[in-house]
């Protein structure tokens, strides 16, 4: 009996043991490390939306480092106040455009949308994510490209970030510039959308939430990827602290975060 009662014992404390590790797992996402400054509300979204996606983003534990696609810490670890816990792959691909076709490829996937998982390449190609699953790829010959049948057909989640690395090789910010929607005005300007400077180099970065105050005046929060590919990250902004890291957006005026200065504030959206 004794060694009954033992065993359940043991059997409790392990029980408990399990919640409190998961419990200490618990995963925070962008909404719900990052307050909004005082007078400001994050804006009502509705679920399973690519901005909802966004807000949800899961983070890696606070304080996480950014690292580059050799697992090495990069040297500027003061401009970043989060990193979301997407995986940068072990080549030098996943970069600035490509960390917003990865968050964008990555929720069409979730939602089975498959039919939109589609990306222009620089020449002006576009590669379908439908085509590369039934084995065409890229076959590029100067500024020609064209698209052969070389494997087998594979929807694998394995083989559609295979279909990324080639989007990445082959698109950036003067592809994703093109291809997507010009955002006009500033009251129009949403989560989801990028900032782009198109160009060799460029950059681009990703608008992940939005808060609004009684005016209606927005703020955002914006992540980026970089070069050498690292890990996709939540900008700081020490350019004006009463905002926690949050950013004011005009089109008509510059855009300086911390590690880049975007002169030109081009806001950019993903087609429908």
């Amino acid at each position: 009996m004794s060694k009954c009662f033992s065993c359940l014992s043991v059997l409790l404390l392990l029980f408990l043991g399990c919640q409190t590790i998961a419990q200490n797992r618990t995963e925070e996402s962008i909404q719900t490390r990052f307050d909004t400054p005082e007078g400001y509300k994050r804006v009502v979204l509705k679920s399973n939306t690519f901005a909802s996606y966004l807000r949800h983003l899961p983070l890696k534990e606070k304080g996480a480092p950014i690292l580059d696609f050799t697992g090495q810490p990069i040297p500027n670890q003061n401009a970043h106040m989060g990193v979301i816990d997407v995986s940068v792959g072990s080549k030098d691909l996943q970069q600035c455009a490509d960390a917003a076709i990865r968050l964008r490829a990555e929720y069409l996937w979730k939602e089975k949308e498959f039919d939109k998982i589609n990306f222009h390449f620089t020449s002006g190609h576009l590669y379908k994510w439908n085509d590369h699953k039934k084995g065409m790829r890229p076959v590029v010959n100067g500024n020609k490209v064209s698209f052969v049948k070389k494997a087998t057909f594979d929807d694998s989640y394995k083989n559609f970030k295979n279909y990324l690395n080639w989007v990445y090789i082959y698109a950036g910010s003067i592809s994703v510039n093109k291809e997507m929607d010009k955002v006009t005005t500033n009251q129009e300007i949403k989560i989801g959308d990028l900032i782009v400077t198109p160009g060799s180099p460029g950059h681009v970065v990703i608008i992940v939430d939005q808060a609004k105050n009684d005016r209606g005046e927005s703020i955002y929060l914006i992540a980026e990827g970089y070069t050498p590919a690292q890990s996709i990250h939540i900008i700081k902004n020490t350019n004006s602290p009463s905002l926690k890291g949050w950013y004011k957006i005009n089109n008509n005026a510059e855009t300086i975060t911390e590690r880049y200065p975007f002169y030109t504030t081009n806001v950019r959206r993903f087609k429908d």
